[in-house]
């Protein structure tokens, strides 16, 4: 059964806005959906000689098809924070002259988030996201704690909480050990070449490394470990309209939902190595 989207964001928050009629007669009209898709962002949304490739890419395309339309990329770097990024490419547009797009994937769906951003419909999640450490079996048999990891080479992407939650760890312990990457599926990269022990980093980006690597990795393992500062159960990923477009809201949850039940959302998560974990 498909949620309402007007019941699914009542007890986050639901924006208090006058209903913006038509949002979805107009992307009919224009015959496109264009979605917003973070650039330089593996396993989801990333350059390649093929043009922008990632889940998130095959998603839009999959959702504009179940809607009978077809699909425009807005591809952009992310701002200083979400909230900016929601503003330039949800519901306002970028002072440089580019967005609003109809739709933005890639979004927490978090309470607290939602309340911060009344401007935006935040709904559907997709997927969840969850900080795992990708290791070395050889060098690291087993880890129960984080003071397993001591003395041995580690990677984590640069500027995430991930790479904050393993550098505080015990007032520093592992600061020193750390080395960053410019995203996660390099810092996972570096485990399978050899170059660190162990990677904490989200599980989509552990599983996009092992799914893109040459040849099969052996030794690896991909296992929880929660630190302080993360969330042990990770955290959900949606995505994001402008305040009002309720119409549009309905007709992207149920397109998602018919993704689901045919059993295509599932195969595209299979199609780029990832696990789709129910949100």
């Amino acid at each position: 059964m498909v949620l309402g989207l007007l019941p699914l964001l009542a007890g986050a928050g639901a924006v208090q806005a006058q209903e913006e009629p038509g949002a979805l007669a107009r992307i009919r009209a224009r015959g496109a959906l264009k979605v917003a898709l973070y650039n330089d962002f593996p396993p989801f949304s990333a350059r390649s000689e093929q043009g922008l490739q990632g889940l998130d890419v095959s998603l839009a395309q999959a959702l504009a098809r179940a809607m009978g339309l077809q699909m425009t990329l807005l591809p952009f770097d992310g701002d200083d924070n979400m909230n900016d990024d929601l503003r330039n490419m949800v519901w306002k547009g970028h002072y440089l002259g580019y967005g609003p797009a109809d739709v933005m994937l890639h979004v927490p769906v978090d309470k607290y988030f939602m309340q911060q951003n009344k401007q935006a419909l935040i709904f559907a999640p997709y997927m969840r996201e969850q900080l795992v450490l990708l290791r070395d079996t050889r060098r690291l048999p087993q880890v129960g704690a984080a003071s397993d990891l001591k003395d041995l080479p580690l990677a984590a992407e640069r500027g995430t909480a991930a790479a904050s939650a393993l550098i505080g760890q015990s007032g520093g312990m592992l600061s020193s050990q750390v080395h960053l990457h410019e995203d996660g599926v390099k810092a996972a990269q570096a485990v399978l070449q050899g170059k660190a022990a162990a990677a904490y980093v989200t599980r989509a980006q552990a599983e996009s490394a092992i799914f893109r690597a040459p040849s099969k990795p052996e030794g690896v393992a991909i296992g929880e470990l929660p630190l302080p500062g993360t969330p042990a159960q990770g955290w959900l990923v949606g995505m994001a309209i402008k305040a009002g477009s309720d119409d549009l809201g309905q007709a992207l949850q149920q397109a998602l939902q018919s993704l689901r039940d045919s059993g295509e959302l599932l195969a595209l998560f299979k199609q780029h190595g990832l696990t789709l974990t129910t949100p």
